[in-house]
């Protein structure tokens, strides 16, 4: 499988209808001194594609659109990920101050699509389809637990153990129980999750992005080693997933034509477990690639059926 080739400019002159995204890797934590979701986003800085789509309209009009990519690194921290994410969102978006020297101004409005990037334990690609608000018992980089929230009636904290998913199970035993809040009976640890800030959003929030598909596209596109999942694992990746989730609908605006920010978020292997960085690397760009020309089909379709109409 050729990887997909991609053009780097220190300070690109974009044209107007270039795709903007903004593809999100974890800091160091545990025993990874260089997060693997880093070292797999960071080769994407500046990183210029372009989408690959079929229509009449698209070959009318030379076919391609340029996609200019933008990478940060989010410390595995809960209290980072509510400090950062939602500035993300913002129209503008407000980037961190621990952004990269050479990144570009961020759009006006907003990021077309903001993909975000974790580690789990050894095996495929994991294109996660949901965020979930509540369940967070976990420490996180610095030692912390996320905070403590009213309960729900899908409270997760108030699972035995035996109820526990695969998912975080694996993510327990990857990152050790000895960072896993405990306290005697489990029934009695407090809720821990998202707070008053998310209270108007539903338990679990389902990106808009069609991952069955997307995924299936990959496979014959000569990606296999990846599968899709419906339980990111009640750590930060669940976390920041579901805080982007939860941003990209509080900033959407009903009456506006542009389409709200797109959320998606991926889990890589360990280096070489059995992908390599450059696999991982070169999966980001064709996920890219797929989601960006979906977007450019949709305004096509868009802008034609706005003509008839005049």
């Amino acid at each position: 499988m050729p990887a997909i080739p991609e053009d780097h400019q220190a300070q690109p002159e974009l044209p107007p209808n270039t795709f903007r995204v903004l593809v999100t890797g974890f800091g160091a934590f545990s025993h990874y001194e260089e997060n693997p979701s880093w070292l797999a986003v960071k080769p994407l800085q500046n990183a210029i594609l372009t989408t690959d789509v079929q229509s009449d309209k698209t070959a009318a009009a030379g076919g391609r659109r340029a996609i200019h990519i933008t990478t940060l690194q989010i410390p595995v921290v809960y209290e980072s990920v509510l400090e950062t994410v939602p500035g993300l969102h913002a129209r503008p978006p407000i980037l961190p101050e621990s952004a990269l020297p050479d990144t570009l101004p961020p759009p006006h409005t907003s990021y077309d699509f903001m993909f975000h990037i974790g580690v789990a334990g050894r095996g495929p690609l994991r294109m996660e389809r949901v965020g979930h608000k509540l369940g967070y018992h976990m420490k996180d980089a610095s030692g912390k637990l996320a905070s403590v929230t009213r309960s729900s009636p899908k409270d997760f904290s108030r699972r035995d153990m035996h109820e526990v998913t695969a998912a975080e199970n694996a993510e327990r035993e990857r990152l050790g129980m000895d960072i896993v809040e405990t306290g005697g009976d489990s029934i009695a640890r407090p809720t821990r999750g998202f707070g008053s800030a998310y209270e108007t959003f539903s338990d679990e929030i389902t990106t808009d992005i069609d991952v069955t598909r997307l995924v299936q596209d990959l496979r014959r596109s000569g990606v296999e080693q990846i599968y899709t999942s419906m339980d990111a694992g009640h750590y930060l990746c669940d976390f920041i997933y579901y805080c982007s989730l939860a941003e990209a609908k509080r900033t959407s605006n009903p009456y506006e034509k542009r389409r709200n920010t797109q959320v998606l978020f991926l889990h890589c292997p360990p280096v070489n477990q059995p992908l390599s960085t450059e696999e991982v690397t070169d999966a980001i760009k064709r996920i890219i690639i797929w989601v960006c020309g979906e977007q450019q089909l949709d305004d096509d379709r868009e802008e034609a059926s706005g003509g008839a109409g005049n």
